[in-house]
């Protein structure tokens, strides 16, 4: 078994124009004090991360990793999880999703995707040349807007869209295994790959791709009512990046999983700070440990009541003291009697 590392904290919630969330060095010192000995990184912020010169310059890459030692911190990934959705995107949020991509290729969706698509490229060379094995991203949605069997599907719809997502994403999974890094999907509402069921069907259409790996995230899980705990039992050899974010559901006589358009304070499921929802942290970390999980608990702070520094400094030591430290040795060890070949048959009562 194995130790979880951690605890580590994502930035994209954090960055700002304002000291000390408006560059590396100062977010990296800041995220240190309260107790992170990892950092996740968003590759399209410039004001933290230079995504082409990363991906060009081992130099580069070897200063980020150098400065964030300094501060006793280490990348646990990249995130590309803008760059993502822009993968695959439905045309009817195309005006939504054109702040993701640069100004000189909102109204051009052609030219969007060709640049997300170049955008995961260099995050798995900048991913290779930081020395790490993971990657946290959006698959993108052709199909989301499907996801309730009404009106009925013409025959054929959701393979179809499927299969267009896997012809988009193989090439960038190929760019992957050839850094030798796991391109890890965060199943979320508003992504074709949302779920359990989901990700086992873009497996298929891209012939299990060893490189097809997920971000486990029990948050989307519960706002889903999806147990979160069977589904690691089934997909823990895929689970390869973790978030830890906190949520709860409570539904009501007027509202339930969908939310009815309402405002995050109103939904019946909400994300919340860590500690202060539904999830069962225990059984998760134990269940990672149980499986050799061999990745990062990185701290996803998303609440729609408590402040996000209050968050933050909270989610370090509690993620520190959910990390099972794991053991070496059985707990009956101290009984065994010791036995080879010819005892064990002796009790056995194969005694020749």
């Amino acid at each position: 078994m194995k130790t979880l590392k951690g605890p580590g904290l994502f930035l994209a919630q954090f960055a700002s124009d304002e000291a000390p969330f408006d560059s590396l060095p100062s977010i990296a010192r800041w995220a240190a004090s309260l107790g992170f000995v990892g950092v996740q990184i968003p590759s399209n912020d410039r004001r933290l991360f230079d995504l082409e010169q990363a991906a060009a310059s081992q130099a580069y890459c070897d200063d980020v990793v150098g400065m964030l030692a300094e501060h006793g911190l280490a990348v646990t990934e990249l995130s590309t999880h803008l760059q993502g959705q822009l993968v695959a995107s439905h045309p009817a949020y195309d005006r939504l999703f054109d702040g993701f991509a640069p100004a000189a290729l909102r109204g051009k969706p052609q030219a969007r995707q060709a640049w997300a698509v170049e955008q995961l490229k260099l995050a798995a060379q900048a991913s290779r040349r930081l020395g790490l094995t993971a990657h946290a991203t959006f698959s993108g949605a052709l199909a989301w807007h499907l996801f309730y069997p009404w009106p009925q599907r013409p025959a054929g719809l959701v393979d179809e869209a499927f299969a267009e997502l896997a012809r988009r994403w193989r090439p960038i999974l190929d760019a992957f295994d050839d850094a030798g890094v796991d391109v890890c999907y965060e199943l979320h509402p508003g992504e074709d790959l949302h779920d359990g069921a989901t990700f086992e069907r873009f497996l298929d259409a891209v012939d299990q791709h060893p490189r097809a790996n997920i971000l486990f995230d029990p948050s989307h899980m519960v706002l889903q009512q999806l147990d979160y705990l069977q589904f690691i039992d089934i997909y823990h050899s895929r689970i390869r990046a973790f978030h830890v974010k906190d949520a709860e559901f409570r539904p009501n006589g007027r509202a339930g999983v969908y939310g009815g358009y309402q405002d995050w304070i109103d939904r019946p499921g909400r994300f919340r700070s860590l500690g202060d929802g539904q999830v069962d942290f225990g059984a998760i970390f134990s269940k990672l440990a149980q499986y050799d999980y061999p990745g990062w608990a990185v701290l996803e702070w998303e609440c729609c009541i408590k402040d996000a520094q209050q968050g933050a400094t909270e989610g370090a030591p509690f993620i520190r003291d959910h990390i099972i430290k794991v053991t070496g040795r059985a707990f009956d060890d101290f009984a065994a009697s010791g036995s080879d070949t010819a005892f064990n048959r002796q009790l056995l009562g194969l005694d020749d």
